[in-house]
């Protein structure tokens, strides 16, 4: 559908793409992956038609339309939500000429059995329907749906969009864009303005209505579920692999394996080849031998092995100072503006060396909360901060904060003291931005660069109490790992902000959700509170709601209660299709067992199998970092299968 030839990008007389190949084929779901500044971005810019090659060519046929959401965008529509997205309808226009156009072209032909006839046909039938289906009453209702699948709520839609923040009028622009179902949509970093439940929306959105995605996201659990195929931009080169992205990171490495194994077995053979010719050069009794040699030796097509980015980022916190045994205690917390209450009667305690995520739809008080322990506005309630507690806080607008004037290096400079200040360039070089890159404006940096320089600013001063709002945002799939692994090694406390679910995994033992007006403490992860999350949705679904006239007291007219006698109902007999609906959902429930049990005998199998090779002796740290690995996800394994049988218990009640 759509072909990139020979596509070449120079910047400063730097190389960003060396005369790239590759085709976007319909129904393709393409993550594009690389480290930050590797040209994800700008790839998306060209394909949209919005920045020039150097050199090559991205070809689009006429009548593919492509829908571009950039990461940044100045938006200046002054208008009411749903009105702002109507206007994704008003292409319908264009598309009836067209339409037209194309009726007068069939009536004018008399070349019925040819190719291009029943072409024309095949595109006015798709057309037709396509018409018919943005002008038809469904309109409205996919509006509806995508908006509050996307989060807003049914009071939003008549607001004007200028009382929105930029990342819910982000979600706006991404509302047109989904209605309008071009033929190809580009997505940079979709899911950066997004919670959880509204990602899972789009990651369902996306797999069943979208055409051809290219999409920019270091969401690894979003981009799994979502896509089909993966390219990696490395060095100016693509590697295209038909797989997502965790079977890519696995055939990327024996890739590389098998690659440098052919490369190691072809020096030998050379080197063997070299050795006999140099010995036996000057002997005529090998003359012909040497000769057969020297023609083997120039026939030999080199293995080349690809080169590998191996610039990666260092990072360590430094030591926490102690802290008392309890940096945040709140207790009947609460937060209004105006009538609006944002959370209320919060109460909680964070231990020492905690690390606990905060989660929920955006605008529910995660933000706000966090705020609130900075000082930074008031609150009604106690919130205590424990003794010696020291923080440090990255804000999730911390990147757009920098000053895009100064170079990198300057920008440290600024706020570095005393004798970190002789130490700036090798900071610097542990975050890559050594040699020249310290050099650069802060303008020309990619959203993840900028990330990384706002992070820097975490290290000047030792911290004991971290709260990251959004860390990951921009940031590359090696340099969240690092982050994480970071926060792991950390042994202070945390509190992280995120919808980021691979991230979270494995980091926190604790989850805070926030959600109408309430903070509730979920102990445990974060697929286990979502799995929880579940349940807990399907058991209120469960509910019987209470018939007014059985209840204990009635209010009669006049404000006066009069007590009545409960009325006991019998239960009402379901019908057919309730009685099929709640069969479909017992099976489910009972699949979701069977699958977490195979699961588990999986799990176990592949543990029996690395005890068994440590018990032949080998002792490899690969071996024994699998096993922990393997345990780790037993553990999980066996938390999903507990939850499984609850819900199906509660089922077969």
């Amino acid at each position: 559908m759509i072909s990139i030839q020979n596509l070449s990008v120079e910047f400063s007389a730097k190389s960003l793409f060396d005369r790239i190949n590759y085709v976007i084929n319909r129904k393709d779901k393409i993550a594009l992956v690389g480290k930050n500044g590797a040209g994800k971005s700008t790839m998306l810019k060209i394909i949209a038609g919005l920045q020039k090659p150097t050199s090559g060519s991205v070809s689009v046929p006429q009548d593919t339309t492509i829908g571009y959401l950039p990461q940044h965008m100045t938006l200046s529509d002054n208008n009411t939500v749903i009105g702002e997205v109507r206007t994704a309808f008003c292409h319908l226009d264009k598309l009836r000429a067209e339409y037209d156009k194309m009726n007068a072209d069939l009536n004018s032909r008399t070349d019925y059995e040819s190719d291009d006839y029943h072409r024309l046909i095949g595109s006015m039938t798709t057309l037709s329907e396509r018409i018919s289906m943005e002008e038809s009453e469904n309109a409205e209702a996919e509006i509806e749906k995508t908006l509050t699948g996307l989060g807003f709520s049914r009071a939003d839609f008549n607001r004007q969009t200028s009382e929105f923040s930029g990342g819910w009028r982000m979600r706006i622009e991404l509302a047109k864009l989904l209605l309008r179902r071009p033929d190809v949509l580009l997505l940079d970093e979709p899911t950066n303005h997004l919670d959880i439940e509204s990602i899972q929306w789009l990651e369902s959105f996306l797999t069943t209505k979208a055409n051809a995605v290219v999409l920019v996201s270091h969401d690894r659990a979003f981009i799994d579920n979502v896509t089909n195929r993966t390219i990696e931009i490395s060095l100016g080169k693509i590697y295209d692999y038909s797989v997502n992205y965790s079977k890519y990171v696995v055939l990327r490495r024996e890739r590389l394996e098998q690659q440098m194994r052919a490369f190691q077995n072809q020096q030998k053979q050379i080197q063997e080849t070299e050795d006999f010719i140099e010995r036996f050069r000057y002997k005529a009794t090998k003359s012909v031998q040497v000769q057969s040699r020297i023609k083997q030796l120039a026939k030999i097509q080199r293995i080349e092995v690809d080169e590998v980015d191996t610039s990666h980022l260092n990072l360590r916190f430094p030591p926490a100072p102690r802290s008392g045994d309890y940096p945040v205690i709140a207790e009947n917390l609460g937060k209004a503006y105006g009538s609006h209450v944002v959370f209320d009667n919060a109460a909680f305690t964070i231990k020492r060396g905690e690390k606990v995520a905060f989660v929920g739809k955006n605008g529910e008080g995660k933000s706000t909360l966090v705020k609130c322990i900075m000082n930074e506005i008031p609150y009604t309630g106690t919130l205590k901060i424990g003794h010696n507690v020291k923080i440090g806080y990255f804000a999730q607008n911390q990147a757009q904060l920098l000053d895009e004037t100064q170079t990198v290096f300057d920008t440290i400079d600024k706020v570095a003291v005393g004798d970190i200040r002789t130490k700036i360039r090798d900071i610097l070089g542990a975050f890559m931005f050594g040699g020249e890159a310290s050099e650069k404006k802060v303008k020309v940096l990619s959203g993840g660069e900028k990330t990384r320089l706002a992070m820097i600013r975490l290290l000047l001063e030792p911290v004991n109490l971290l709260i990251l709002d959004e860390p990951t945002n921009h940031l590359d799939m090696n340099t969240k790992d690092i982050l994480k692994q970071a926060i792991k090694d950390f042994n202070g406390t945390v509190i992280v902000v995120s919808h980021d679910r691979e991230f979270l995994d494995g980091l926190v033992e604790k989850v805070y959700e926030f959600g109408g007006g309430r903070v509730k403490e979920c102990l445990g992860g974060i697929y286990e509170f979502l799995e929880k999350k579940k349940l807990t949705s399907l058991a209120e679904l469960e509910k019987n709601v209470p018939v007014s006239s059985s209840a204990g007291n009635v209010e009669q007219q006049g404000g006066k209660k009069k007590d009545v006698a409960p009325v006991e109902l019998s239960p009402r007999k379901l019908s057919y299709a309730e009685q099929r609906e709640q069969s479909k959902i017992l099976r489910r429930a009972e699949k979701k067992v069977a699958d977490a049990e195979a699961e588990i005998a999986a799990i176990e199998k592949e543990i029996s199998e690395v005890e068994a090779q440590i018990a032949l002796g080998n002792i490899e740290n690969a071996i024994f970092e699998n096993h922990a690995n393997l345990q780790k996800k037993l553990e999980n394994a066996m938390s999903v299968w507990e939850l499984a049988n609850m819900e199906l218990d509660g089922l077969s009640k």
